[in-house]
């Protein structure tokens, strides 16, 4: 809904902020890009920050290509698509722990899919809702609601609060560094945390 507000706020068409939202998919790097627009960026300042901010997917796709690369084109293609924040966040668990490989994915198309259709009739709701929504319903916090949403049951073990804590004390110091580094950062230092405690756990329990 935020999504859909901004783009008619900015001066979007209807068609154009639906077609903004099924091709670009990407809540943070829409409104990111919708901001830009409205302050009167050059296009090429805006297609570097919205792939900076997007660079996070190049860690989500390496993490679920294990699981995929048996999979013919257009299955990693249409999975490449489909690929969020939630999406990831609520899926690789199970992908990596009980799902089987001829099902895997099916279940993330079908939990990425869900998610898509619950997007797009946010972002059209939002967008023929247009600036009505009073600006002290405070609605953009959502956004930040929705990463907490996903993270706290990804963390099942030391390794996995570590990295959490680390990403996000980090990806917070770092917040003024441009193009929205400070998040790649943040995410770089939290796995890297994460790996070199599981290390040191293999380490422990090797006899």
């Amino acid at each position: 809904m935020i999504t859909g507000v901004a783009a008619i706020a900015t001066g979007f068409s209807l068609p154009l902020a639906m077609g903004m939202t099924v091709i670009i998919f990407a809540g943070a790097s829409q409104l990111a890009t919708m901001q830009l627009l409205t302050a009167g960026a050059a296009v090429a300042v805006i297609v570097l920050t919205a792939s900076m901010i997007n660079l996070r997917f190049l860690l989500y796709s390496a993490s679920l290509a294990p699981h995929f690369q048996h999979l013919p084109l257009h299955w990693k293609l249409l999975l490449a698509y489909f690929t969020t924040d939630p999406a990831y966040g609520i899926t690789i668990g199970a992908l990596n722990e009980h799902i089987p490989t001829p099902m895997k994915h099916w279940y993330y198309a079908g939990a990425a899919g869900l998610l898509w259709v619950g997007w797009i009739i946010g972002t059209l709701t939002g967008a023929l809702l247009g600036t009505q929504i009073p600006t002290e319903w405070s609605l953009d916090f959502a956004i930040s609601l929705n990463f907490i949403a996903v993270l706290i049951p990804s963390i099942r073990d030391r390794a996995t609060l570590l990295s959490a804590l680390v990403g996000g004390g980090v990806a917070i110091v770092a917040r003024g560094l441009p193009f929205n580094l400070g998040l790649i950062v943040g995410a770089l230092c939290g796995i890297g945390a994460g790996l070199l405690l599981e290390q040191g756990q293999r380490r422990e329990q090797q006899p």
